[in-house]
């Protein structure tokens, strides 16, 4: 039979560790308790136990590699007499996109392990959001089984096969590492649901040789030690009932002891009094919204971000839009906003003023030959940023049919990783939702991000006249570390000359 060994809870906050060393190396035999690997977080060091007596398989996570929480590290065959059979599962674990794993299981049915699907360039690690099946339930090929949620898109997962629900390793709101496991299914024809349904079950079914074969989490231990609960009065979440850290936290609530709970709850908050307590509510970041936070106060940190402001009248731009948005319509299928207008005053911006359009990577500084916008869009989850490759290449109407079809992929929540990665520069229009006058922040790594804002009508004195004009404050954020205040304000002088006399656009000047 075969165990999967995989990371313990590393601690509050803690997410994810480096694997130090390995004390075992494959085909060696291990005893149950006996300390394979020791990972390395950024505060502690946690050694990983066998769960059982037998030889050591595969490795799937080197020395050196960073794996998250509940990540697959090795394979062990339980016993000294494990058939090589087994090791179709950890090959097909190093598979990298292959998602089903089919074994059999102790039923003589087809097991077919539900992998964590590609998530995308980057991306290690995703929150489960959605159930749509339950243990026990009969699947059909390609049905969805559950919905995840990565830092900036859904991912929706489909049944590898056709069969019964037997066991789910991850459930709603637990984090998954990419390749990590979600569930087992049985595609055998025989198969057995009702066992499953119950938490102890497979705990008793995967160790018949011993009541007692499934190791807890070091952390766990260490918890019910300082709570003064014991193993029987926890109920293991865990794979095979294993009892994990939160798991005697939510004992420990339950119970009478409420030391535990109180001892980790964050220190840095304001006193609330009891009826404001009362009337407040506690609602869990998204993964998305903690990577907006972290992404801004990361660009924070790192850039030396400057803003620099004009003021642009629209009085040209919106003549020329009304005059032919009818026309446009009706040729290309798609209406003429204003932001195909900015994006071809930016892209010939861009072109006087090249390190707008740059970046820095370590000590070099990395020209772009070539445009490729972020549209900042709202979403209902939050904002994010789809990328339109090559604009400088494109016309008005290609420009304006990218806009509209990344903005109703990004409403649905269908924008890939890869559409949102690899982008220049960006524009974010603030005028939508009414700003008058912001600073944009910038999307690291890239140097610069123009900020537009409301049309409002406003007095202007033109040749001596006071007249009522079309304004809109614009604001350019950049880099000061490779944007010098001459070449950022160059720059927003070239946006707001080509988008009051458009025409200079026609003529490259």
């Amino acid at each position: 039979m075969t165990t999967e060994v995989r990371v313990p809870t590393l601690g509050e906050s803690v997410t994810e560790a480096t694997v130090a060393t390995w004390f075992k190396k494959p085909g060696d035999a291990v005893q149950a308790d006996e300390m394979l690997c020791e990972l390395e977080t950024d505060k502690v060091t946690v050694e990983v136990p066998s769960p059982v007596s037998g030889k050591m398989g595969e490795i799937i996570a080197a020395e050196g590699e960073t794996v998250g929480v509940n990540a697959l590290l090795a394979m062990i065959d339980a016993g000294a007499g494990a058939e090589p059979s087994t090791d179709a599962a950890p090959k097909a674990v190093d598979a990298g996109p292959e998602v089903v794993k089919p074994r059999d299981d102790a039923q003589g049915g087809a097991r077919v392990d539900v992998m964590v699907p590609t998530l995308g360039e980057s991306v290690t690690e995703a929150t489960v959001s959605t159930w749509f099946k339950k243990v026990g339930d009969v699947v059909a090929a390609d049905e969805m089984l559950c919905e995840l949620e990565t830092d900036k898109v859904s991912v929706e997962v489909p049944s590898p096969a056709a069969g019964t629900i037997t066991e789910i390793l991850a459930a709603e709101g637990a984090t998954v590492q990419a390749n990590g496991q979600l569930a087992v299914l049985s595609s055998g024809a025989d198969a057995q649901a009702a066992a499953p349904a119950d938490a102890p079950a497979p705990a008793a079914a995967s160790a018949p040789a011993s009541g007692k074969d499934v190791e807890n989490a070091p952390s766990a231990k260490k918890a019910m030690a300082e709570a003064g609960l014991s193993a029987d009065q926890v109920t293991g979440t865990g794979r095979d009932g294993r009892i994990m850290k939160e798991d005697v936290a939510k004992a420990a609530a339950a119970g009478a002891s409420a030391p535990p709970p109180v001892a980790s709850a964050p220190a840095p908050r304001a006193p609330v009094a009891a009826d404001d307590a009362a009337r407040e509510e506690r609602v869990k970041m998204t993964r998305l919204r903690q990577t907006i936070a972290k992404r801004l106060k990361d660009s924070q940190n790192t850039a030396a971000m400057l803003t620099t402001y004009n003021e642009v009248d629209m009085t040209e731009v919106m003549a020329l839009r009304s005059e032919y948005k009818e026309l446009f319509a009706k040729k290309h299928g798609v209406k003429l906003g204003f932001m195909s207008f900015f994006t071809k005053a930016c892209v010939h911006a861009l072109k006087e003023v090249p390190e707008v359009n740059a970046e820095i990577d370590g000590t070099d500084i990395v020209y772009k030959n070539f445009v490729h916008m972020g549209i900042a869009a709202g979403t209902p989850t939050g904002l994010v940023v789809p990328v339109i490759r090559d604009v400088d290449n494109m016309s008005f109407a290609g420009i304006e049919k990218a806009i509209a079809e990344k903005g109703a992929r990004a409403r649905d929540g269908k924008l890939s990783m890869a559409e949102m990665q690899g982008g220049t520069f960006t524009i974010s229009n603030g005028g939508v939702y009414g700003s008058l006058m912001s600073s944009p922040i910038l999307n690291p790594p890239q140097s610069g991000i123009l900020g537009m804002h409301k049309i409002q009508d406003r007095p202007m004195a033109i040749n001596g006249q006071v007249v009522i004009r079309p304004m809109m404050y614009l604001a350019l954020s950049y880099d000061h570390r490779i944007v010098d205040g001459k070449g950022a304000v160059t720059f927003l002088v070239r946006v707001k000359e080509a988008l009051e006399d458009p025409r200079r656009l026609l003529m490259d000047l």
